[in-house]
């Protein structure tokens, strides 16, 4: 027998990509979903998968993976996002490192290959995209610097061969919705921890991120496709440090916590 795993996903809005998202996770042994008061279909659809759902006010990436953290009950916890899904290969891997009966590594990692536009991504910052995310419960919790949290185990991980299918972007405007967003939450979390504007940092980064993108990881690979990630993820950056230079003058608009849009997937651009 297998050691047991629960399947935690963070909600809001997700209608459209949780069916797939819980679909893929129905082989765990408990899904726990933890929603921040969806205006949409999203808990009738998670009912048909669970009746551990909560609702909780959003306390950011960080702390709303802390709190529904709590709530499993396995001694594994595999941390999903709405707008992703277990891939079949990924399935078949997992189940073989756990049928193995060890207790050797405290957490894995997989590899997150997204869909853009159309076509899976295949070169540039977005893959490989490794993430931690099956880890024991005891040995493991989410940290980091909002909206990029990641999960700090205590103990030696492996990473898995296999991905993780993440559908992040409905369309292009989609993407740079959640651009805006986040680039708000990453100034305020930035300024929270004393990091203030600098023209270096506002010049030079934003192609500095175009050409690492493009160039370094081989975006180009990608076609447009990978034009338009990098170009995209580079402005984002330039976005980013122009709201922290408006914080600092006192013009900033929003928190920094607010629930982002109709995704809580981790989309990693800034």
């Amino acid at each position: 027998m297998r050691e047991k795993i629960s399947a935690c996903v963070i909600t809001y809005n997700e209608e459209g990509n949780i069916d797939r998202c819980l679909g893929s996770l129905s082989w765990c042994d408990e899904i726990v979903v933890m929603d921040s008061f969806s205006e949409d279909r999203t808990i009738e659809i998670a009912r048909k998968y669970t009746d551990r759902i909560y609702q909780h006010k959003w306390l950011g990436y960080i702390g709303q993976r802390n709190l529904i953290r709590e709530k499993a009950r396995c001694p594994w916890v595999l941390f999903l996002d709405a707008d992703e899904e277990i891939s079949p290969a990924l399935l078949s891997e997992i189940k073989s490192e756990f049928g193995k009966n060890h207790n050797t590594y405290a957490g894995f990692r997989f590899p997150r290959r997204v869909y853009y536009t159309g076509k899976w991504i295949m070169h540039g910052e977005w893959n490989p995209d490794i993430k931690l995310r099956l880890f024991k419960k005891d040995l493991g919790y989410s940290a980091g610097v909002e909206p990029h949290d990641q999960v700090v185990v205590d103990g030696p991980v492996k990473t898995l061969k296999n991905p993780i299918h993440h559908y992040t972007y409905d369309s292009i405007w989609d993407h740079i919705d959640t651009i805006n967003r986040f680039s708000g939450i990453s100034a305020h979390a930035k300024y929270e921890h004393g990091v203030r504007f600098r023209w270096l940092d506002f010049i030079f980064r934003p192609p500095l991120r175009f050409l690492k993108g493009y160039l370094l990881k081989k975006g180009f690979l990608d076609g447009r496709r990978g034009y338009l990630i990098a170009f995209i993820s580079a402005f984002g950056v330039l976005v980013k440090y122009a709201k922290l230079w408006e914080i600092e003058v006192g013009q900033g608009h929003g928190s920094g916590d607010e629930i982002p849009g109709d995704s809580c997937g981790s989309k990693d651009d800034q």
